[in-house]
């Protein structure tokens, strides 16, 4: 199945992209500038296509992205510590994200003739975030068909929307993916912070999938208060 992978170079995304390079056929990563405040990911999904021999495509839409306000990741609103289940961090939610990045990319996968378009929504997002949850997944499939009919089938590939982001990293660790080659803190320091959501829970999901955790956290003790542990 000729794939082309949503790549934000977040441990997620980037294990999604080892996923289909060694069980499908990866055509290429595409990546989003979308005026976030913290641009250092998108390195780390270049370094990914590198490591992975496919060409990856950085996709400008910021003009449309500061028209997306209110979010702790587009605005100058403080990125809030804790754990991602907690009501404030619904902050960094950027109105309407995923469905305006997904139709760009079907449309770019439809020009390569891919079979496919992979995201990596999972589980761990359905609380905060309504454009990753199987609802949205699979209407979003269906609008597609419509939206490209008579030019291809593509199927929108998920293999973690029912799953954890513990179940994400065990497969990362299984893949063999070098998780220090991706990048998921909201504050965009030297380090991850280890305190904001994405941090704490990075860190839990190591602890749930009983393996290592190589990552350098500025606060590397916080995310077992966060998760009472």
């Amino acid at each position: 199945m000729k794939t082309l992978v949503i790549c934000s170079g977040g441990l997620d995304s980037v294990t999604l992209a080892h996923k289909v390079a060694q069980e499908n056929e990866l055509i290429g990563l595409v990546s989003f500038d979308y005026g976030q405040r913290h641009k250092k990911e998108l390195a780390y999904a270049k370094a990914c296509a590198d490591a992975l021999n496919t060409e990856h495509t950085l996709i400008d839409i910021s003009n449309v992205g500061r028209l997306l306000s209110g979010s702790a990741l587009t605005d100058n609103v403080d990125v809030p510590d804790g754990h991602y289940a907690e009501e404030s961090m619904r902050i960094t939610v950027v109105p309407n994200r995923n469905a305006i990045m997904l139709a760009i990319a079907f449309g770019v996968a439809s020009s390569k003739g891919a079979e496919a378009v992979a995201a990596a929504v999972h589980g761990g997002d359905h609380f905060i975030y309504p454009d990753c949850r199987p609802g949205f997944v699979d209407a979003f499939d269906a609008m597609q068909r419509h939206a490209l009919e008579g030019m291809g089938e593509i199927r929108l590939y998920t293999p973690f929307v029912h799953k954890t982001k513990g179940d994400i990293a065990a497969e990362a660790v299984r893949l063999g993916v070098d998780v220090t080659g991706t990048w998921s803190c909201y504050k965009g320091g030297e380090h991850h912070c280890g305190r904001c959501g994405t941090c704490v829970e990075r860190r839990e999901a190591f602890h749930l999938a009983s393996a290592e955790d190589p990552t350098v956290y500025e606060d590397p003790e916080f995310w077992k208060t966060a998760c009472h542990v």
